[in-house]
């Protein structure tokens, strides 16, 4: 769930903090991050609990219609991202090890909250229609960020910054759940606010992945024209 050894790329723990936001949280989370260490908690297991947690909220809230508890238990695990980046900070560690567990936790989440949606829809929110754009929402995720990984490791740079990328999928997917739970407090009309939300991801995500697949296209046609220029100008000089 954090961002360990990766390079500016968004978490959802980061995206729902601004700067000023975050920079207060970090400076409280540090000593409990420094006492984590102490007592010998390596900043992997904080990533898996926050993982759980967040994976607990999603499939044992969600799919019973309980948006706002759900959601208020994801975004107490989401700190798990402030938490371990700054225990690896402190530890002065920034692994490909670390980069590869936070990414791959990052689609384990992303599944359980996009599947509790659906899970939902499917069973007692009875619209299959909304279950089908929660599963759309979940597997067009992987695959926006299975193009970007893909691309890169063929050597492109994948140089987009697509419409609905992962941290707005997930801040507004969250928001939008939260703010829907308060139907059951009472709040009259508020539940319509969660399947606007899944459409504008939905829309979103089919958006950046026709963004993603292009630059890749134009990335690869540039890189590959750029070598055979290379090849010529060597046979010249021959």
């Amino acid at each position: 769930m954090a961002s360990r050894g990766r390079a500016a790329t968004p978490t959802v723990g980061k995206a729902m903090l601004n700067k000023y936001a975050r920079a207060f949280f970090t400076r409280v989370l540090t000593p409990f991050a420094a006492f984590l260490i102490r007592r010998g908690v390596s900043p992997d297991t904080v990533t898996l609990i926050g993982t759980a947690g967040v994976v607990a909220g999603a499939l044992v809230f969600y799919p019973r219609g309980e948006f706002f508890w759900g959601t208020v238990v994801i975004t107490l695990f989401v700190f798990s991202d402030l938490v371990d980046g700054n225990m690896a900070r402190q530890l002065g560690r920034s692994s490909r090890w670390g980069a590869f567990l936070d990414s791959t936790l990052d689609r384990v989440a992303d599944g359980a909250i996009f599947g509790g949606f659906a899970l939902w829809y499917a069973g007692s929110g009875n619209d299959n229609v909304l279950c089908a754009v929660s599963i759309f929402c979940l597997a067009s995720g992987q695959v926006v960020s299975y193009t970007k990984a893909r691309g890169e490791s063929i050597g492109l740079p994948v140089a987009v910054n697509g419409l609905v990328e992962r941290a707005e999928r997930l801040v507004v997917s969250l928001v939008a759940a939260g703010f829907a739970g308060l139907h059951k407090f009472g709040v009259p009309g508020i539940q319509y606010l969660l399947p606007v939300a899944l459409w504008i991801v939905a829309v979103g995500s089919l958006v950046t992945l026709v963004q993603r697949v292009v630059t890749v296209r134009r990335e690869s046609a540039e890189a590959e024209a750029a070598a055979d220029r290379e090849a010529r100008g060597s046979e010249a000089a021959k």
